[in-house]
């Protein structure tokens, strides 16, 4: 059977695609071309819009944007994705409930440094991009992230030079998603755009905040994604849904966050009971279980991680998945049967990555097992007549640039 594999294109490969659709486009050279990374996260899912922890690292497969400045409020965007039309809008008309469509997400993050007070104009953009769209890999992060650092640039800003500068980047991709593009997220997609480090991946501390860049290199092992094909979109409501559940069961502890709840406790494990113990809505006691045993995994899994431990790292991914399945109930068929096959064919540990409800999953396999790995999950995909799923690998890479 022939696998599908999805290469990430060299910066060459993607600059000259997107200045090549520019030209032909808006019929003049762009300012420059910037891109920004997807991500995939090792653990800790559905944590951030609670307070938590999350450890993702970013993707080789980047967005590519060409660029240029315009002197009035007018954007202009094309995508070598979409139909060679055109979007457009004027910035002074861009706020929550007032655009739609893919460039939305683009518009809203000129809109949230305006409204932060940063001197942000109108602008020309082409779009091409090697991160596989509606997979899970934070496509729509990296678009946010590939034009935040434009604008930075555009408009001399300053803060892609600094780490603070860039999380008030990513800051501003948050707001864009969340109130122009209406998707309930949380910030763990922008920060590891925007904020990751070549060859490390990103620990990141929702509460404050706060990254530590820990090396990522799985010695004996390699991480294969697989993009499953499954419909995955964060703004059909069930991921709001989620959030909102989380929110409320906060405000029954009597919490901001279930962050908050977690670290007031002796352990994760008393944590949990007295959560469990406290909410009666058996749907919200799931739901927080799956949270704070999130949280407490990740944090086990970066202390794996620091010692080297593989073994314990894969058993935390497992111990993840399931609770995103069961507890969480994220998981769609596709996701299940492509860890399980992952798992039986001997991953060290497989999980779904991303927001869930379709979307991507990732394995830690023995180095060089890929290839047979993947061919065990398109023949488990074929069995039940699913759709044949693509593939990708790729170790840690850079930020937005």
């Amino acid at each position: 059977m022939a696998l599908t594999w999805l290469p990430a294109w060299t910066t060459q490969e993607g600059a000259a695609r997107v200045r090549t659709l520019f030209e032909a486009t808006f019929e003049t050279a762009p300012d420059g071309v910037w891109s920004a990374p997807g991500r995939v996260n090792l653990i800790g899912e559905h944590t951030d819009y609670n307070g938590g922890l999350c450890l993702p690292i970013a993707l080789e497969h980047r967005c590519f944007v060409a660029f240029a400045a315009r002197s009035d409020d007018r954007v202009r965007l094309v995508s070598a994705q979409g139909d060679g039309t055109l979007w457009e809008a004027d910035l002074a008309q861009v706020a929550p409930g007032a655009v739609d469509g893919w460039g939305a997400y683009v518009v809203g993050v000129a809109w949230a440094l305006r409204e932060a007070g940063l001197a942000v104009g109108g602008f020309d953009g082409a779009v091409d991009s090697c991160v596989p769209f509606g997979a899970g890999l934070s496509s729509s992060a990296s678009l946010e992230a590939a034009f935040a650092v434009a604008l930075d640039h555009a408009g001399d800003l300053g803060l892609a030079a600094s780490d603070e500068g860039r999380a008030a980047l990513a800051a501003a991709c948050v707001r864009a998603e969340n109130e122009i593009a209406g998707a309930a997220t949380g910030g763990m997609d922008q920060a590891a755009s925007l904020r990751a480090r070549d060859g490390y991946a990103l620990a990141l501390d929702c509460l404050d905040d706060s990254v530590h860049h820990e090396p990522f290199d799985p010695a004996g092992y390699e991480l294969l994604v697989v993009d499953t094909r499954a419909p995955h979109s964060l703004n059909d409501g069930q991921y709001a849904s989620r959030r909102a559940t989380c929110d409320a069961a906060a405000a029954a502890l009597g919490v901001p966050t279930l962050r908050h709840w977690l670290d007031a406790a002796p352990d994760a494990s008393a944590a949990v009971a007295d959560a469990l113990a406290r909410l009666t809505d058996d749907v919200a006691r799931r739901r927080v279980r799956h949270v704070l045993t999130e949280i407490a995994r990740t944090q086990e899994a970066f202390a794996a991680m620091q010692a080297g431990d593989w073994t314990t790292f894969g058993a935390l991914m497992n111990a993840s998945h399931d609770s995103l399945r069961d507890d969480y109930e994220v998981t769609v068929v596709e996701l299940d049967v492509a860890v399980d096959t992952a798992r039986a064919s001997g991953a060290v540990g497989a999980r779904m990555t991303g927001g869930g409800f379709g979307g991507s999953a990732i394995a830690l396999v023995p180095a060089g097992t890929s290839d047979a790995v993947a061919s065990a999950i398109a023949a488990a995909f074929a069995d039940r007549g699913l759709a044949e799923p693509a593939f990708l690998t790729s170790r840690a890479a850079g930020p937005a640039a």
